[in-house]
């Protein structure tokens, strides 16, 4: 186990995924199609295309589904070292489908592997040697266990003086924004990078008024990003505001995964040595190209690709 750590590095539950061909309900569907996903997975997946080093970790299932994630993410180039199978306990499923024109998942997660994950079970060694951890607020959802799993990964992080990037992703279906609320804004003054949605900001901060909101954001020790603010994404560092416009998609299928690749190209970007609001605009081109294919991490773009866009005259342009 004596291997160096990724630089940057993320945990949390990863999941099978069905979901129909076209877009059927699940009642009139007679196949689906099988892939995976979860936020910090998808995360990892795209930072490994930009060229980061990087790795997850999670318990899943010793089962079939288990076994296909683990061996995608490495196949991926991201460092599975840590990743625990559960003979115990299986991986957890999603379903999607198209209803009415609209999306809809069902979640089949209770009890899974990567519920019963527990503060113990973490390297110490491993987070205190990367020089990044990203969490999501939807690995403290899952479960009080899981809840001190990340709280504790912080504080390994922070004690360590590894950097910690903080992406609420406010589940709803998960818990209540009351106790949401209790456990992220927390998180948030702890981490380095917060990478809120202006939606989950109102929510969190249970105002619809963007003075008030900033207020409480220039209290942080974070760069903050702000993502779907019109149409622009705000970075707040160090008392500055900075609105970059969004680098619009030339055709959207699917916007699932669109905030993991956007997070994934800011993360890069940073990791590259990147100002905060040149990261804004890799994570703008990479969460636009994200939304022009189907699936969760499927189309997350390869460093070349990105680079090319970045040196395009159409970003100046617009």
């Amino acid at each position: 186990m004596g291997q160096a750590s990724p630089d940057i590095i993320t945990f949390g539950e990863s999941m099978a995924l069905f979901m129909p061909q076209e877009h059927k309900a699940l009642e009139r569907a007679t196949t689906l199609e099988q892939g995976f996903g979860g936020a910090e997975s998808n995360v990892a997946i795209g930072l490994s295309r930009l060229g980061s080093s990087v790795g997850w970790f999670g318990a899943l299932g010793n089962d079939p589904f288990g076994r296909i994630i683990l061996k995608t993410l490495r196949g991926e180039g991201v460092d599975v070292s840590r990743v625990r199978l559960s003979e115990e306990a299986p991986t957890g499923m999603m379903f999607r489908e198209t209803v009415a024109g609209r999306m809809a998942v069902h979640y089949y997660r209770k009890h899974s592997a990567a519920s019963r994950m527990e503060p113990e079970q973490l390297d110490e060694a491993y987070i205190q040697g990367a020089k990044l951890l990203h969490v999501t607020g939807i690995t403290a959802a899952l479960s009080d266990n899981c809840r001190r799993t990340v709280r504790r990964a912080i504080d390994i992080a922070k004690d360590a003086g590894v950097k910690v990037s903080f992406d609420p992703n406010l589940r709803l279906k998960l818990w209540s924004i009351e106790e949401a609320r209790e456990v992220l804004l927390p998180f948030a003054a702890d981490a380095d990078y917060f990478l809120p949605g202006w939606d989950e900001l109102m929510l969190l901060y249970s105002t619809d008024s963007y003075d008030a909101v900033k207020q409480k954001l220039l209290e942080l020790d974070a760069v903050t990003i702000i993502k779907g603010k019109e149409d622009a994404t705000i970075v707040l560092e160090g008392g500055e505001e900075t609105a970059v416009p969004f680098y619009k998609a030339e055709k959207v299928i699917d916007t699932v995964g669109a905030g993991d690749g956007f997070c994934a190209g800011f993360l890069a970007g940073i990791m590259k040595g990147m100002t905060p609001v040149d990261a804004v605009k890799l994570a703008s081109i990479n969460g636009s190209l994200v939304v022009q294919m189907r699936g969760d991490w499927e189309a997350l773009p390869e460093w070349s690709v990105v680079e090319q866009r970045m040196s395009d005259k159409a970003w100046v342009e617009r």
